[in-house]
């Protein structure tokens, strides 16, 4: 991982980017005999791959889908998914004997590190003979006259046939995330969707933020509901700034900003009908005694102290009150704020417009020899290792076709 030096000047494929796709798609071409040279601005390969999952990488997922991933063109991700699929990855995996588990929802993750997965990638380049340069800054690139390309950085020009734009999106930017992928798209006028941070927190306007704020750090099931009807049943993490937690990243990408959601914070229960029952069986019980036992006792007063659950026994709720508490628990209304931005964001929702990339190749339609992978492309997935298995199929689609010029 050297700079480069007057001998580093020609090489079959250039991948700009040394994340999960890019480094997957230069040891695929290394391996089959191309000469790869991978280009990074940061200083180590992987970043975004090590701070995946809480340091254990969600690499994949058992359940992977065509409907799981969001895209103005949703049939683009189809053949490159079903081409390379999570069993795929998950055999490479095994090849290195990295201990892996289930967590909920089909999620993998890696029982140790992190690190596990990046230390993979550079093994399979280095098995291609990968080189990898860091610290490269991108000056220029240009569309040569005899269909290659002249990639100019700090350290001096190289020249290709191949160029693969693995430069991911703009989310976690303390990473090294630039917008450097739209700016080339944009050089070969291809059109980019406007770019939002997906898979992320969302904030709150006071006064309900100082309320909440008192919850932080408390996790509860719950049922999460966008306006536009989208669903997901996970936990909901209260924090000093709003709402998080995996129900609230998955819903952030169906969320857009004045629109409200809907919480159930009992899902898979009917409190009307534990009301009523509990009504008949303890009738001398305070409501706020029996809902605290259904929900964190901190939670309960939140809403006692919003003055929106009833100071009684459960003898002297009405018909009509157990019915109000019932539609403020299962079917409670938040407009969020914002979301906290790219800062915090696992993902870029938007991009590279797919209409103009085939589907089978990842090639641009108009440019022979360019290739976008990754987050990069109008492509983005759930949570859950969804991500991941994008950069994996992505760059796979790219190595075949350049390794067999399709």
């Amino acid at each position: 991982m050297a700079p480069l030096s007057p001998a580093d000047r020609e090489y079959d494929v250039v991948v700009i980017g040394a994340g999960a796709a890019g480094l997957f798609c230069a040891s695929q071409l290394g391996q089959m005999g191309k000469s790869v040279i991978v280009l990074d601005n940061g200083k180590k390969p992987g970043r975004k791959i090590l701070m995946s999952g809480g340091g254990r990488c969600n690499f994949t997922n058992l359940n992977i889908e065509p409907g799981a991933f969001i895209s103005h063109n949703p049939h683009f991700c189809k053949s490159a998914l079903a081409r390379y699929t999570q069993w795929d990855f998950i055999e490479l995996i095994r090849r290195y004997d990295i201990p892996y588990h289930e967590k909920t929802l089909g999620q993998l993750f890696c029982d140790n590190s992190a690190e596990d997965i990046v230390n993979m990638l550079l093994e399979e380049c280095k098995l291609g003979n990968v080189k990898i340069a860091l610290r490269q800054t991108i000056k220029s690139i240009e569309k040569l006259f005899d269909d290659a390309f002249s990639i100019g950085s700090q350290d001096g020009e190289i020249i290709t046939k191949k160029l693969v734009i693995a430069t991911g999106g703009l989310s976690m930017p303390g990473l090294g995330a630039t917008p450097l992928g739209y700016q080339i798209a944009e050089q070969f006028d291809l059109p980019v969707y406007p770019t939002r941070a997906g898979l992320v927190p969302l904030t709150l306007h006071k006064p309900l933020l100082d309320h909440v704020a008192t919850l932080s750090g408390i996790s509860i099931a719950s049922e999460v509901k966008s306006e536009t009807g989208m669903t997901f049943k996970e936990n909901t993490l209260f924090t000093h700034r709003g709402l998080s937690g995996p129900a609230i990243l998955q819903i952030s990408n169906y969320w857009k900003e004045g629109e409200s959601l809907i919480l159930d914070l009992l899902p898979g229960h009917s409190l009307k009908e534990l009301l009523i029952h509990a009504k008949s069986s303890h009738p001398n019980q305070q409501t706020k005694t029996f809902i605290s036992q259904l929900l964190p006792k901190r939670v309960v007063e939140l809403f006692y102290e919003m003055n929106l659950l009833p100071v009684t026994t459960l003898a002297e709720l009405s018909l009509q009150k157990i019915e109000t508490i019932d539609q403020l628990l299962h079917s409670w209304a938040i407009k969020p704020n914002s979301t906290e931005g790219y800062r915090t964001a696992e993902v870029t929702l938007g991009g590279i417009d797919t209409n103009y990339i085939s589907s089978k190749t990842m090639e641009v339609k108009s440019v022979k020899g360019l290739y976008f992978i990754g987050e990069v492309l109008d492509v983005t997935g759930w949570l859950g290792g969804y991500n991941f298995q994008w950069a994996w199929s992505s760059a796979y689609a790219a190595a075949d076709a350049i390794i067999y010029e399709q």
